[in-house]
């Protein structure tokens, strides 16, 4: 029987939304925060097992088999397997091999790669990881070769690493906002 990758994208699509909604359910009452919510958990779990039986009956849904909205949201899904090293490890296997034939994008596999080493407690190699540091700032985990960061990144199409670490700052970004809003005349 010949495999309706029709159907698959579909139920990757809806995977995907499914996670991106109770992400922002538990992030309205702030439950998000306060550790792997086990609401979560169960969906990654779920969502894991699914993508893992889709890989084994039919390998990687990539673009040329489920097109770029499904490709991105079996990555998505990959990406949020984290209870599952094998999973994730063998999801890299297979995303290297796609993105050398354009199924996967390169950023995709960087971000993989990055938040697997950082699991496994190595340094990351693109910098996509972040998390509070001890100042309360959000900043890059450990990096493999700090001063080559930015040239491994321009490979893959991001900018400099500089440009996050702007991004990452809360602090100012708070304070550019408190200037608008009494700029337009929400404060005093």
């Amino acid at each position: 029987m010949p495999t309706d990758w029709n159907a698959i994208s579909a139920e990757l699509l809806e995977m995907a939304r499914a996670d991106l909604a109770l992400r922002d359910d538990l992030a309205r009452d702030g439950s998000l925060f306060q550790g792997y919510h086990p609401r979560m958990a169960a969906l990654h779990q779920r969502h894991g097992t699914r993508l893992a039986a889709l890989i084994d009956a039919h390998g990687w849904p990539g673009r040329s088999r489920v097109g770029e909205a499904s490709a991105r949201a079996a990555w998505l899904i990959l990406q949020h397997a984290i209870a599952n090293p094998p999973l994730m490890r063998r999801g890299l296997t297979l995303l290297q091999g796609g993105a050398s034939e354009g199924e996967v994008s390169p950023l995709e596999v960087a971000m993989l790669e990055d938040r697997i080493r950082t699991f496994e407690g190595r340094p990351q190699r693109y910098g996509t990881q972040f998390d509070w540091d001890k100042h309360g700032r959000l900043s890059p985990l450990p990096l493999e070769d700090p001063a080559g960061v930015d040239a491994r990144r321009r490979a893959i199409g991001l900018g400099p690493l500089a440009q996050d670490l702007r991004r990452a700052d809360w602090a100012a970004r708070q304070r550019e906002m408190d200037r608008w809003l009494r700029q337009v005349g929400w404060r005093e």
